[in-house]
């Protein structure tokens, strides 16, 4: 039996210090959202009452994966320093720049999103008994940008 394709985020940087993210466990579904701005003109409506809009533009497509799982107890590495740190990298600023790092989500062949990483969110959920952590759980939201 062959071992499963591990989705990724991969760094598209020209800065060395950025790593792709490989995720241990893949997710088990993929979330994704859009909406169309509207513009709407208050008391303005059409003769048979409904309100007049206009459109706007659409807003970026928005990925949500949760419920990402790393585990190191096997190991005994510390989950933090392995996966964890590199996702808290995800959303700092770069140096000398005023944008967090661009990634591509791809899982296998397939690739998802040129994005950012906009929310991320982790908890820590099982402990070695001097305090390593050794099992996380993560959710993040992706949310797509052009080329830059």
């Amino acid at each position: 039996m062959t071992n499963p394709i591990k989705a990724k985020l991969i760094a598209r940087e020209g800065n060395s210090t950025i790593d792709t993210i490989e995720f241990m466990f893949n997710p088990t579904e993929l979330n994704f959202d859009r909406t169309v701005n509207l513009n709407s003109s208050p008391g303005s409506r059409t003769d048979s009452g409904v309100p007049k809009i206009s459109f706007g533009s659409p807003e970026p497509w928005r990925l949500t994966i949760s419920n990402i799982v790393f585990d190191t107890y096997e190991s005994g590495g510390n989950v933090y320093t392995e996966y964890i740190s590199k996702f808290r990298q995800a959303v700092e600023f770069l140096d000398g720049k005023d944008r967090p790092p661009i990634y591509v989500f791809t899982w296998g062949s397939q690739e998802y999103l040129r994005c950012f990483v906009q929310s991320l969110n982790y908890k820590l959920t099982l402990f070695l008994p001097d305090g390593t952590p050794v099992r996380s759980v993560v959710n993040l939201t992706l949310v797509e940008v052009a080329s830059l």
